[in-house]
């Protein structure tokens, strides 16, 4: 398994001139309030060296500082960064709080350059250890982070982490994985879009983890009728 560096940002008052930029962030998480501080910020566009500073809503205390060697996103009208923005093709924040692992705590996301495939946004990602009462990195989820088309997705009802890859136009594949207890990140379902035969079809195949086999399934749509659906 690949090893990356884990980092992270924050969020304070902007400031318009150049060099050091600063954000307050105080409505990305239902904990913390966040200062981030990133080296530069022009035509909308803020990157290099940053980072974001956890505060306690409660107490104003700080909690802890997470460090990224680009904090790479886009301010919004109203020239601040957003937060828990994840759109596949489209804007990704700078930071994004959600349970990644199901374990009932907030975990946190922070992006550090555009690593992920076709130079998307790539993220370190860190979870709560609530013995250390700190956000710790995860390698695993940190990959995920940084070997597919961007940060991935949850869905916390059925407990998924769901990524997305793609090659061209014509291929594409979306991946479930579940978090299990001292094991970690388990796939357990996958969905193969191929259109690369071209004559108008599209072959879908979805493989599932049951009873720990997987089992294949194949259909072949006319791709019209498939995107309609």
């Amino acid at each position: 398994m690949k090893y990356y560096k884990l980092l992270s940002v924050s969020v304070l008052f902007s400031s318009f001139c150049f060099g050091q930029q600063y954000f307050e962030l105080n409505d990305a998480s239902k904990n913390y309030n966040l200062r981030i501080k990133v080296e530069k910020c022009e035509g909308g566009e803020c990157g290099g060296k940053g980072e974001v500073v956890l505060f306690n809503k409660k107490n104003t205390t700080k909690v802890q500082t997470l460090v990224s060697d680009d904090l790479n996103f886009y301010l919004n009208e109203n020239q601040q960064p957003t937060s828990n923005i994840i759109e596949l093709y489209e804007d990704q924040s700078p930071v994004i709080f959600d349970d990644f692992n199901f374990d009932g705590t907030e975990d946190i996301a922070v992006r550090n350059g555009n690593q992920s495939s076709y130079g998307g946004p790539s993220y370190d990602v860190y979870v709560y250890h609530t013995t250390k009462k700190q956000f710790v990195p995860s390698s695993e989820l940190t990959e995920l982070a940084y070997d597919n088309l961007g940060m991935f997705r949850t869905d916390q009802k059925r407990k998924r982490i769901i990524t997305f890859a793609k090659s061209g136009c014509c291929w594409h594949l979306t991946t479930e994985y579940t978090v299990v207890p001292r094991k970690g990140l388990v796939k357990i379902f996958e969905k193969e879009e191929d259109a690369m035969g071209g004559e108008g079809t599209l072959k879908v195949i979805t493989r599932e983890k049951i009873n720990n086999k997987w089992v294949e399934k194949m259909k072949v749509y006319p791709i019209d009728q498939y995107y309609e659906q």
